[in-house]
């Protein structure tokens, strides 16, 4: 009954990502899709910086038939429909303000027992850039890497449909030495890592970028 379960989510996962992909296409055009030779083949734990609500759903479907894990704030699963289809999608709640010792124990779980990759935006959100800690974290207790990958393309269904042509550039992946304590030191050494993947990354796609958060362009 398990083994059915799981088989039906996965069923349902690829059947909405797929979805999702042939909708890019003819809506936004071909992604630009770079350096993919550079995914591990094994699990790995799937980090960018947060700029788009559909930032995440261009990269689950680029990399279908990759399957991945999500963490989402509780207030999405509000909605009982919206709830269940997030569910099936491979996606818990987390209360943003008391977030628990399980968002960094279920992840590392679902990395170490299945064949799920965990996708993490470490800012948290769209409107930070400050990197926390929880994906140093995860690499270090379930032993696999931290890929670093960036998305540049349209911020709002607006430039969606106006098909601003999408980026995706993937970095090389970050490995976290189980042994490495992660005091205050080392856990700054992991995040720069990450902000420099970042930064290099989209220079590698455009020299010229800036992220500006869409909310406070009208502010």
């Amino acid at each position: 009954m398990y083994n059915s379960k799981r088989r039906m989510r996965r069923l349902f996962y690829s059947f909405i990502f797929s979805i999702a992909k042939g909708l890019i296409r003819i809506a936004n055009g071909k992604v630009n899709v770079m350096n993919q030779n550079r995914i591990p083949k094994g699990n790995y734990i799937l980090v960018a910086p947060h700029r788009t609500w559909f930032d995440m759903i261009y990269f689950a479907a680029i990399l279908l038939p990759k399957q991945f894990y999500f963490i989402a704030k509780k207030e999405l699963f509000k909605n009982p429909f919206m709830g269940w289809f997030l569910t099936k999608l491979n996606v818990e709640p987390v209360d943003r303000n008391n977030p628990g010792i399980s968002v960094i124990k279920r992840p590392i779980k679902v990395l170490r027992k299945t064949d799920l990759s965990v996708m993490i935006f470490p800012s948290g959100t769209r409107h930070s850039t400050k990197l926390k800690g929880g994906a140093a974290m995860i690499a270090k207790m379930s032993g696999v890497p931290l890929l670093p990958v960036v998305y540049q393309g349209p911020l709002t269904l607006k430039e969606f449909f106006c098909r601003n042509k999408a980026h995706i550039n993937f970095g090389t992946p970050i490995f976290v030495d189980k042994n490495l304590k992660l005091d205050d030191k080392n856990q700054a050494i992991v995040e720069k890592q990450m902000s420099d993947a970042f930064k290099n990354l989209d220079a590698e796609i455009n020299p010229n970028y800036v992220y500006v958060d869409e909310s406070k362009k009208h502010h």
